[in-house]
């Protein structure tokens, strides 16, 4: 690996043909094998795509990139719309979408120009109007997404048989009200749901053009999950409707904010097993028995729900682990669980699931960890926040390139190495730059 420099945030490593992400995490575990064994990301930037909600992911390169394809940020906070803004993305690049607004926010918010939010009720829109009359709302709408099992959730939206009474505030209190905003969970299962929130936001069009509103904005909100099945499903249900209620030349933006879709499978973490215990069948956490005399293995990493696997605590987070080290394909497999490093009842990442047996050091692998991952760490025990290492096939940097887009001219907080060469028995450098 050559070229670094001294200034770099954080770098970019090339890959070449011929070597693939499997390659760079079988070097790194074999560097963190001998410096220390913490956990890690690995990063495959090549599958980003604009338009993006930044709570869900907010690590640098992952910013960068996208502001440099240019694409809209939606930001829950002051935090978040200074990060985007230093990046150089106009205020009229960004939605503050927070539902619940602290006033010091709506007035950072005004302060750097950031006009286009959202709102559900008539207690936020008074704080709008008294801190930022010049601001721009999205009308927040609630969703029938219970239907998919989540009855009880706390719900966020203002229903439609109140939207006449929020559209009547708005009007009184001069506050300009320039589109609709619907949010679907992404536990919802029920693709038909969509249906009903497109033509609620039909109605919401309609009322708010009696109370002499100019709509030109839709939000269809995040909640997909990262799969393309899953947004292709989606789609071939909204298209034609969006067709029908907003047609081209309707003078209307379709926006969305999306998050998990675009960095989800990007981002690949491997832990440390730190410690292993064997439990009797009968005492398995699971309160499942094998039906065999063989031994159940419980084992202790070095991440949990403290750090990389927090949003474990408030979703149904599918964690798949995959063994790093080769193994013969006969070899047994046992029953097991997988726990973080508090010894904590909430903790627990894997309930069962069959391995091979592990010795303490070995390491696991799970895809699709890119969303929701990278908050703050938890003091307990000292968490280290993992080291992240971004990779990019050539071919999307090629890509990235032909579209206009150089680290020279747009990004300047990282840097491209020229070239990485893997071989056989070679490994990074001891030195690499990693970001905690």
């Amino acid at each position: 690996m050559k070229g670094f420099i001294d200034n770099a945030n954080y770098f970019i490593g090339l890959l070449d043909e011929g070597t693939n992400l499997g390659n760079v995490i079988d070097n790194y575990v074999y560097e963190h094998t001998l410096t220390g064994k913490n956990a890690f990301f690995v990063g495959d930037l090549g599958k980003i795509k604009p338009f993006y909600t930044v709570k869900c992911n907010s690590t640098p390169a992952v910013l960068e990139i996208l502001a440099a394809l240019g694409t809209g940020f939606a930001c829950s906070s002051k935090t978040e719309m200074a990060l985007v803004q230093e990046l150089g993305v106009s205020p009229e690049n960004i939605i503050y979408i927070n539902t619940c607004k602290q006033v010091s926010q709506i007035k950072y918010a005004a302060k750097v120009g950031v006009n286009m939010m959202t709102c559900d009720s008539e207690v936020e829109l008074k704080k709008i109007a008294r801190n930022y009359p010049n601001a721009k709302v999205l009308l927040h709408i609630a969703t029938e997404d219970n239907i998919g099992g989540e009855e009880g959730n706390m719900k966020f939206g203002t229903t439609l048989k109140n939207c006449s009474h929020v559209l009547e505030c708005a009007k009184e209190l001069d506050v300009q009200t320039i589109g609709v905003k619907f949010c679907i969970s992404s536990a919802c299962k029920e693709s038909q749901v969509y249906v009903h929130a497109l033509s609620d936001t039909g109605c919401m069009f309609d009322m708010a053009e009696e109370f002499g509103f100019t709509m030109n904005v839709l939000d269809i909100g995040g909640g997909f999950t990262g799969t393309e099945f899953q947004l292709e499903e989606v789609n071939h249900i909204i298209s034609p409707l969006l067709d029908v209620y907003y047609p081209e030349g309707s003078g209307v933006k379709i926006i969305s904010e999306s998050g998990s879709y675009y960095v989800s499978s990007a981002f690949t973490l491997a832990v440390n097993i730190i410690a292993k215990k064997v439990v009797e069948n009968d005492k398995f956490s699971s309160g499942e028995k094998t039906g065999s005399d063989e031994p159940v293995f419980v084992y202790y990493m070095n991440d949990g729900v403290y750090g990389s696997f927090a949003s474990k605590l408030s979703e149904d987070l599918n964690a798949v682990p995959e063994v790093h080290k080769k193994y013969k394909e006969d070899e047994p497999l046992f029953t097991s669980s997988l726990w973080g490093p508090s010894c904590e009842e909430l903790d627990q990442i894997v309930e069962n699931c069959l391995l091979p047996e592990l010795n303490m050091g070995d390491w696991l692998i799970f895809d699709n960890i890119g969303a929701d991952s990278f908050h703050e760490p938890s003091a307990f025990n000292d968490f280290q926040r993992p080291a992240i290492y971004y990779m990019m096939s050539f071919n999307d940097w090629y890509e990235m390139q032909d579209s206009g887009i150089t680290s020279d001219t747009m990004m300047k907080n990282f840097f491209v190495p020229s070239c990485i060469q893997l071989s056989q028995g070679e490994s990074f450098p001891l030195n690499t730059q990693f970001l905690y």
